[in-house]
């Protein structure tokens, strides 16, 4: 059995494996802080091109240059006006500091002022505020790499009493994001590491084997780091990918250990040496660990099938930490436990006991619990089932949106800039509608539709559309862009709708002629476009997420019922948990015991990423289970005792590793963005709900019902390989308890 033999090979060479992670470490944190910052992007990029990502594509073959960022340097006074000379000056004197900056960081053709140009529209009604609008050089992560530089000029500037500077923009946002999200990372860390040690002193009763699943899982934290700075090279990872390695890699790398580390603490209070048990342990748990590592991966393809950045970054940040985990937890942790011996047992917790039982003969808290729900299955599944249902009813009134930067915390200066620019221009100016025409511009008919759709936003009857900027076209009359001003912020309704109307009203009414074909790009058709592709695939993520779990957990378990009723109760895990995301956000729950930010909607993203990551952890939870159920199942063939056999040897461990998930996963739900809110107290509620109400309660009652048809397999299928994750058990022998 290869998990075996890798974990005797380990034990027996630990040194040698201990090294060879040594080097490893190095290597990855070396490559992390040399390649991480440049791997990292805050754009929002399809994969394929949809209308959006095609307008995109002819403003920069138009152009000649890549997609830039916008930004908008605001000067206001409450005192003064453009027209008092030391108000003027103030903005001439940060206009040269701008210009200095140099063309390597601004397009310096696009900076203009009100001094230099007197150009009305840089100017606010009342004459006491106005704006320095300019573009960034380079593409989106030039601009992200440099916007620290402006930003410096801007807090730098020392204008005369009464007179304020601030600034908004994309690559601001962008700046303000990722510290908003490395803070997350910080306040994860600060509370979910020391929860997740006082839960496993508990678990087991000693500090050493409580902080070891916590060396485990940094260690797996940054290699899956190193390894995306470098994949980062390649594809360009969304910034959340250090976000989801960090909560992944603590809470899968913690459990993955927990229960290999449980079961080596077994074997030897049975009896077996030092290297059996570790062999023992390789060839149960970790086999079950290998397992339940391929379930999770697999469902987290499901993300690599979105054509979006921040999917696929987030996909493949989640592997890269879960294959992480498995590889150190059959590799790093025999080593270690060869090294460490008894020593595993050191430092004893006072007041709570080794976390070593006496399976075999029963009793106990989770015992009783088992036996308790199977006696009135029944009643236990209608009870439990229904308390899932209630908490899922409320996913009716979900509505899926977008959290734009009025969503960000207070304080942070982008946003402060922004609201200035809405409420004294227009936030537009910052993000337009891009309307790109794509054809034969030097033809009546275009000319006069046109000036149509020109017509048709100046009359605008919701008043969403300011000023257009002149037309803007290449110079064989092919392209052409009108930048139009979109009121409020590009994820708000009022700009959404507009975005609509522009697609599917007056374009489609304009531009009958043929001679052109119409794109509208810009952040907000962006984000029509990423709401139109997430729910087109969902209609592919779902069924290749439950027919793949379907396949493996038949073949780990050569039954068909097994995976049934795993995807069924897992779908109600994942409905329960979208209801409490509704009570908790758009219903204001969370908010009105202060912990959550209240909010309209939930983010777009958030139930296709919940869906993939949920999945795969609790199938991760099925597997660790049933494991141990059929282990017994095959030494009794009594059903009834096997099911409170493995209840009674995982609910521990299950329990506990449940509860560091959710400490983990509400740690960092505690950052101020409201998408990553939702993602961490969502991915903790489910975590909470499988580990307790599923595991607990409805997984033995329904074993207890379907008895020996648990293991059902049709005889057409018995060809299949047989992949039981647990080994045939081996008679003890007497331990010597070396070191």
């Amino acid at each position: 059995m290869l998990t075996e033999s890798l974990a005797r090979f380990s034990a027996e060479n630990r040194w040698w494996v201990l090294g060879a992670w040594v080097v490893l470490l190095a290597v990855s944190i070396a490559i992390m802080n040399t390649l991480l910052a440049s791997a990292l992007t805050t754009q929002f990029v399809f994969t394929n091109t949809p209308e959006a990502q095609r307008g995109v594509d002819l403003i920069e073959e138009m152009r000649g240059l890549p997609i830039s960022t916008n930004e908008v340097v605001i000067v206001r006074s409450e005192t003064m006006t453009i027209d008092d000379p030391a108000f003027e000056q103030a903005v001439t004197d940060l206009t040269s500091r701008l210009q200095a900056l140099g063309p390597d960081i601004i397009r310096l053709e696009t900076l203009v002022d009100y001094p230099h140009t007197g150009l009305p529209f840089l100017l606010a009604e009342g004459r006491q505020t106005t704006i320095i609008p300019f573009t960034m050089a380079g593409d989106f992560d030039d601009a992200t790499s440099n916007i620290a530089d402006v930003v410096e000029v801007v807090e730098t500037a020392k204008p005369p009493a009464g007179i304020e500077v601030l600034i908004t923009g994309q690559a601001t946002v962008g700046k303000d994001f990722l510290e908003v999200g490395q803070e997350g990372i910080k306040k994860g860390e600060t509370f979910g590491v020391p929860m997740a040690l006082i839960i496993l002193a508990l678990v087991f009763g000693t500090l050493v084997a409580a902080m070891l699943p916590v060396i485990l899982a940094f260690a797996s934290i940054f290699v899956a780091l190193g390894a995306a700075a470098l994949i980062g090279q390649v594809f360009a990872l969304s910034f959340f990918v250090t976000n989801i390695i960090f909560m992944i890699g603590l809470a899968v790398g913690i459990d993955y250990s927990l229960f290999i580390v449980a079961r080596y603490r077994e074997e030897r209070a049975r009896g077996l040496e030092k290297i059996d048990a570790i062999a023992r342990a390789g060839g149960t748990a970790s086999r079950t660990v290998l397992f339940s590592g391929i379930t999770v991966v697999i469902s987290l393809f499901g993300m690599l099938l979105v054509p979006f950045n921040i999917f696929i970054g987030l996909g493949i940040g989640a592997i890269l930490v879960v294959l992480a985990s498995v590889l150190s937890a059959l590799t790093l942790l025999p080593a270690i436990l060869s090294i460490l011996g008894n020593g595993i047992d050191r430092i004893r917790i006072p007041l709570v006991g080794r976390g070593v039982a006496d399976f075999e003969n029963g009793g106990g808290f989770w015992d009783s619990v088992s036996h308790g729900v199977m006696r009135q299955p029944i009643i236990s599944i209608l009870l439990a089932g229904g308390l899932l249902v209630a908490a899922a009813y409320p996913v009716v009134d979900l509505a899926i949106g977008f959290a734009g930067v009025s969503s960000m915390p207070d304080g942070i200066p982008a946003k402060e800039g922004f609201l200035v620019l809405d409420e004294e221009f227009s936030a537009g100016n910052v993000t337009p509608a891009q309307i790109v025409f794509e054809g034969n511009l030097d033809t009546p008919e275009f000319q006069g539709e046109l000036r149509s759709l020109v017509a048709f936003l100046e009359s605008d009857s919701r008043s969403a559309f300011g000023p257009e900027q002149p037309l803007q076209t290449n110079d064989a009359m092919t392209i052409g862009l009108l930048s139009v001003p979109v009121v409020g912020d590009s994820a708000e309704p009022l700009a959404v709708n507009a975005i609509d109307r522009l697609r599917n009203d007056y374009i489609p009414r304009i531009f009958t002629s043929g001679v052109v074909d119409v794109h509208v790009t810009g952040e907000t058709a962006y984000n029509a476009d990423f709401f139109a592709e997430s729910k087109s695939s969902v209609w592919i993520v779902f069924p290749f997420v439950l027919g793949m779990s379907f396949i493996l957990l038949m073949l780990v378990f050569r039954s068909i019922i097994v995976p049934i009723k795993a995807i069924l109760l897992n779908l109600l895990s994942v409905g329960a948990t979208y209801g409490i995301l509704v009570l908790a956000f758009q219903k204001g729950w969370g908010a009105n015991l202060g912990v959550l930010t209240q909010f309209d909607i939930i983010e777009a993203w958030i139930p296709l990423f919940l869906f993939s990551i949920l999945f795969g952890l609790s199938m991760d939870y099925h597997v660790f289970l049933m494991s141990r159920i059929r282990e017994r199942y095959d030494q009794t063939g009594d059903n009834a005792d096997s099911v409170a056999f493995g209840i009674r040897t995982t609910g521990r461990l299950i329990t506990g590793a449940g509860l560091i998930m959710v400490a983990v996963f509400w740690a960092f739900a505690a950052v101020d963005i409201v998408g990553l809110q939702q993602m961490g107290f969502g991915l903790g509620v489910a975590i909470l709900i499988d580990a307790t109400i599923v595991r607990i309660v409805l997984v033995p009652a329904a074993m207890k019902l379907l008895g020996d048809s648990n293991w059902y397999l049709p005889p057409f299928l018995n060809w299949l390989p047989d992949l039981r994750v647990e080994a045939e058990p081996v008679d003890p022998a007497p331990a010597t308890f070396d070191d």
